[in-house]
Parts: C-alpha cells; sequence; structure tokens
C-alpha cells in the first residue's frame, strides 16, 4: 500500500504573531539564566552529554517513496553528534529530564530553507527519547517552561489551566516523558515526535539502537554520568543505529498538528534508510575535546533543511521563530562545510 499524501497543514489566523511572542518568551528566559555569563547557553537542551563525529549512511535499495531528498541515492556522510539534556539549565544526569539527539549531516547538496543559509551544505535532524511530546501545541509548551520555573507552583496551576482530568493526563505524559533514568545513551531509541515533509508524503523519524543495556545496567551516580559512559563506550568500539521513518497514513492515526499524539507502529511501520555510526574515538584526548568544543558552538535546527524536507505541524512552526532566535542570542558558529580538522 503506498503511502498517503492527503495530509496538509492547519495554520489558524493570527498563528504566526502568536508563535513569534512564544519564542521571545523562551528568549527571555535565555537572558535571564545567562545573567553574568558572558556566553548564554541554548534555551533548551542547555547541557550536552557529549559532542562527537559519526557516520551517516544513506542505505541502498530503498523503496521508491523513501527515495527523497538526502536518502534519493545511497551515500556516506560525514556528521556532527550531539546529545543533551532537554532542561534549559545545567544539571545532573541523575535528574528526571527529556533526552535528546541532534545530528548534522556534512556534503549534502540543494537549496535548504533558512534565509541565508540556503547554499549550506548541511542538513540538521533533531530527536528526544519519546515518540511523542507532553504538549498538544507551542502554547501548552511555553506554558509549561514559563510555569516550571517555580516547581513549587507547576502542580496547582495545571490544575487550574486545564481542570482535573486534563492536568492528571498532561500530568501522566510529562512524567512519562521524563521520569525513567537511563543507563546509557548509546541503547536508547530517539523519535522525531514531529513530522516533516518528505517529497510528496509526511514522516516521523527515529533511531534504533544495536546496543542493549547489560543485565542490572543501572545510572551510574556521577551527575555527568551519561557522557562519561559514552566515552568508555567509545574508547572500545564504534557505537551504531538505524535511522527509519514512518509513512503518515491519515489524520485519526498520524495527525500532523497534534503533537501529542503517537504514530503507532502498528499504524505506521518503521522502514530502515540510513545508519548512524559514531566510530571509535577518545572523547577525553585533546584531538575529542577540540571537537566537543567546536559541536558546542553550532546551531542545530529542524529547519535547516531541504525544502523537501521541511518541518510541519504547530509545534514544528513554532521552532521556526524560537531556534533562531536563540541560536541569535547565544552566537553560534556558522555551518560547518567538512573541511574542519581537528588534529
Amino acid at each position: 500500500m503506498s503511502p498517503g499524501t492527503d495530509w496538509k497543514e492547519q495554520i489558524p489566523d493570527g498563528e504566526a504573531a502568536q508563535l513569534e511572542e512564544l519564542a521571545e518568551e523562551l528568549r527571555a528566559l535565555q537572558r535571564k539564566r545567562a545573567r553574568g555569563r558572558a556566553t548564554p547557553d541554548r534555551a533548551l537542551h542547555a547541557k550536552a552529554q557529549a559532542g562527537v563525529e559519526a557516520q551517516f549512511e544513506v542505505l541502498p535499495d530503498l523503496p521508491e517513496p523513501a527515495r527523497v531528498g538526502l536518502f534519493a541515492m545511497p551515500a556516506k556522510h560525514r556528521a556532527y553528534v550531539r546529545f543533551s539534556n532537554g532542561m534549559g539549565v545545567r544539571q545532573s544526569d541523575r535528574r528526571p529530564d527529556v533526552r535528546g539527539i541532534a545530528i548534522k549531516v556534512l556534503g549534502v547538496p540543494g537549496k535548504k530553507i533558512i534565509p541565508g543559509l540556503e547554499d549550506a551544505t548541511t542538513q540538521d535532524f533533531l530527536l528526544i527519547g519519546q515518540a511523542a511530546q507532553p504538549f498538544r501545541d507551542a502554547a501548552e509548551f511555553v506554558w509549561f517552561v514559563r510555569t516550571a520555573v517555580s516547581p513549587a507552583l507547576l502542580l496547582p496551576k495545571l490544575l487550574v489551566r486545564y481542570g482535573p482530568i486534563g492536568g492528571a493526563k498532561l500530568l501522566r505524559r510529562l512524567v512519562a516523558g521524563i521520569a525513567t533514568r537511563i543507563a546509557s545513551v548509546a541503547t536508547k531509541p530517539y523519535y522525531s515526535a514531529l513530522p516533516i515533509r518528505f517529497g510528496a508524503y509526511s514522516i516521523h523519524y527515529a533511531l534504533a539502537p544495536h546496543a542493549t543495556d547489560e543485565p542490572g545496567a543501572r545510572p551510574a551516580k556521577s551527575p555527568g554520568y551519561l557522557g562519561e559512559e559514552l566515552a568508555a563506550r567509545l574508547a572500545r568500539g564504534p557505537v551504531v543505529y538505524d535511522f527509519s521513518i514512518q509513512f503518515y497514513v491519515d489524520e485519526a492515526r498520524t495527525p500532523i498538528e497534534d503533537a501529542s499524539r503517537e504514530w503507532k507502529e502498528s499504524d505506521a511501520p518503521f522502514v530502515t534508510v540510513a545508519r548512524l555510526t559514531l566510530p571509535k574515538q577518545d572523547m577525553g584526548s585533546p584531538r575529542g575535546r577540540r571537537i566537543a568544543a567546536f559541536i558546542e558552538k553550532l546551531s542545530f535546527d529542524p529547519w535547516h533543511a531541504l525544502a523537501e524536507l521541511r518541518p510541519l505541524g504547530n509545534m514544528m512552526r513554532a521552532r521556526n521563530h524560537a531556534y533562531r532566535l536563540s541560536t541569535m542570542e547565544r552566537g553560534a558558529a556558522p555551518e560547518p562545510d567538512g573541511t574542519e580538522s581537528f588534529d
């Protein structure tokens, strides 16, 4: 059965102005947290667990609907990867948090979306550790970020805003997304959790790890244990993930605008289209530290993409405003071109 092509965005009147206001709210929080520091952190995903080199390999013999943009032909690309915690403040890896991974693929020809970066030869993919967002839209998300600044008031404000039933549902989604501590980022799946265009189609994408936790594996006690555990793994050998996509089926099962709805694998099976490999490397060496420092200065933006891979839906449209402001606020480095040397 061919993937559905009848997907569509539903953009209400006045949304652009609303999203610009929400993005300014996030930038105000970013500036508030940066007081006393020369360089602000990212508005969200402030703490990096690791920044490493990688290879992104587009696989051969893909089904016809999957041969779009970057995935049209088999190829091997250099890439930079940043693992992170989701909060806008740096906190221990032992604290509940969203876990994220951002991939910047190098050597990607074709026009990109962001004005001024149309001729850049990079393509970004951003993923988190949950298959759906806790929030239906950007307004819910920014309300939570604003309210979470005072954690003691979060629960009562949640109940006032959404009522007992709605508040309880949102709270369950929030807890499900951040409560589980993980032993390793190398054994965790990651998801776009939001749709992008894929030529005539729409998709979600995901990373499935090849590695699994050893029996009895538990989080370590160090506040930076996730980066430390990855460094130990990469000192022994490569870490590999399959990069897979899910095609839009219909609005009922694979909605475009409601970010809180998971695209279930039973409705939209995954198709593996690429492989992300973090080669064996010494993260603690001078070279490894230079790579991490370089990656930390980069921006990772879902809108830094080929036109055929344009982000979709309210939450993604909000990111178009918010990520740009955050990037400008901290003075992110220009897009890399693959000529970087760390030796």
